[in-house]
């Protein structure tokens, strides 16, 4: 008893310098002699071990967690759901993306087809080139001034890295409406096809990249089919060849000058192409004058119009307008789509100008000179494919 009265004691004393959260329960003393179950004395070892209770603390805390996020979203167990909710803004992307390639198909084939109509009335391409780009420089300058269109935020950086580009696009502009001019449209597109070689060269030699195995042999049907064309072709001219020959080059200096100097600028791809048609007019327009002139092209436009008639307007005015649309909405459809995509969407712009046209101007084509094209342009679908 003395014992047990001693244990009981420090408890009391412990007790009042506490104060209980609840009123004490005081029990009648035991019996002597009976059993106890319980001591009052405090116990080394807890009724509850201390991992128990961290993990029931961390088990409340979680669910505390879990309480206050949100839930994430309902999904099947294959976890179909999200895919739902994703599809119809894939399925309008796609959708965009098709009618940016019709509208740029459709719009080329236009304008290659009134782009021959007037040199075939007016063979002075210099002058051509230069409606061209003054038309779409005119219809951006007048989208920016009604804000119709976002005017672009430009410094003298940008212009001074825009420079080779707008060089390299009035060579090629230039070379490739020549080649028109001398030769079949048809002909022009399948020379024309073989750009992919000269940027695969260009880069190897000039700037030192290399490429896989698949990308150097996709150059061979590429090649073998132009040549094959080339040499096929009924109404070959060496200064069309050429033309088509150069209009590659420059555009391939242009694709990479566009992505050295252009990085990190800020500007949409309809604005991108707009300034760049505004400096290649200022750099085109005095070698426009030199190589033609006002009285050569007045003496052309004279008799153009007594052929032709008041229609010969008509196709210079959409010519120059349909160049200048069908290379906005193309620049356009790059802010949506990958490379890749774009070369082949080209690859197919250029399949669909050429069967037009032969259509359209009833071109002689021996088979041939088709199993030419054909292969130069399944070359370029290949090499594409093999860059990436």
């Amino acid at each position: 008893m003395l014992t047990a009265a001693a244990s009981v004691k420090p408890s009391a004393a412990v007790a009042a310098t506490t104060k209980p959260a609840f009123k004490p329960l005081h029990l009648p003393p035991l019996p002597a002699g009976a059993p106890r179950p319980l001591s009052l004395s405090v116990s080394a070892r807890p009724l509850y071990r201390q991992e128990h209770v961290l993990a029931t603390v961390a088990a409340a805390a979680g669910r505390s967690d879990r309480a206050s996020s949100p839930a994430p979203p309902a999904a099947t167990a294959d976890g179909a759901r999200p895919v739902e909710v994703a599809a119809p803004a894939e399925t309008a992307r796609r959708a965009k993306i098709g009618v940016y390639f019709a509208t740029w198909w459709a719009l080329n084939v236009i304008f290659n087809i009134y782009n021959k109509k007037v040199l075939n009335a007016f063979p002075y391409p210099w002058l051509t080139s230069t409606l061209s780009l003054a038309a779409g420089s005119a219809i951006m300058l007048a989208s920016w001034a009604t804000r119709i269109a976002e005017a672009p935020q430009t410094d003298l950086d940008f212009w001074k890295a825009l420079s080779p580009v707008a060089i390299a696009h009035t060579i090629g502009h230039v070379a490739a409406t020549v080649s028109m001019a001398k030769v079949a449209v048809s002909f022009t597109h399948i020379i024309k096809s073989g750009e992919p070689a000269f940027s695969v060269l260009v880069s190897r030699f000039f700037l030192g990249e290399h490429f896989p195995a698949p990308v150097y042999f996709s150059l061979l049907p590429i090649i073998g089919g132009c040549a094959l064309a080339a040499v096929t072709e009924l109404n070959f001219n060496m200064v069309g060849f050429m033309g088509a020959m150069i209009s590659n080059l420059a555009f391939v200096v242009r694709t990479i000058f566009s992505k050295k100097g252009m990085k990190g600028k800020s500007v949409s791809g309809m604005n991108y192409y707009a300034c760049l048609s505004i400096m290649s007019l200022v750099i085109l327009l005095p070698f426009a004058i030199a190589m033609e002139g006002p009285k050569v092209w007045a003496a052309g436009w004279q008799k153009a119009v007594a052929e032709i008639g008041p229609n010969f307007v008509w196709w210079v005015a959409a010519q120059s307008v349909f160049y200048h649309l069908y290379n906005q909405v193309s620049y356009m459809s790059l802010d949506e789509i990958s490379p890749l995509t774009f070369s082949i969407g080209n690859t197919m712009k250029r399949i669909s100008v050429i069967v037009a046209s032969i259509i359209i101007f009833q071109t002689p084509v021996q088979p041939i000179n088709a199993l030419g094209a054909a292969i130069a342009i399944l070359g370029t679908f290949i090499y594409s494919q093999a860059k990436q």
